[in-house]
């Protein structure tokens, strides 16, 4: 499954309940050989401010329209994927 911008995804929270976010970015970062997904809440009011969450995720080898979703658990990794997404916002906003 490749995720696009602008796509819908579900993600359940730790109790189980399910929300909807709007995909900003998925890309790979080649030193963690991972691929990861910046989303936002697709429930986002215009002119509101909103919090971008980051995750690693891998498709599920038993269904190409199911992913695993994982938190990013260290600084290490975090500060990898923060560079590839400021270089993204930056190729974005040319």
């Amino acid at each position: 499954m490749t995720l696009e911008k602008e796509e819908r995804i579900i993600i359940p929270d730790e109790n189980g309940e399910e929300h909807s976010f709007e995909v900003l970015f998925a890309f790979d970062v080649g030193q963690t050989e991972a691929s990861y997904v910046s989303v936002v809440p697709a429930e986002q009011k215009e002119g509101e401010d909103v919090e971008v969450f980051t995750f690693r995720y891998e498709e599920k080898a038993n269904d190409e329209d199911d992913l695993a979703i994982y938190h990013i658990e260290s600084d290490e990794e975090w500060e990898l994927v923060d560079e590839k997404l400021n270089t993204l916002t930056k190729e974005e906003s040319i």
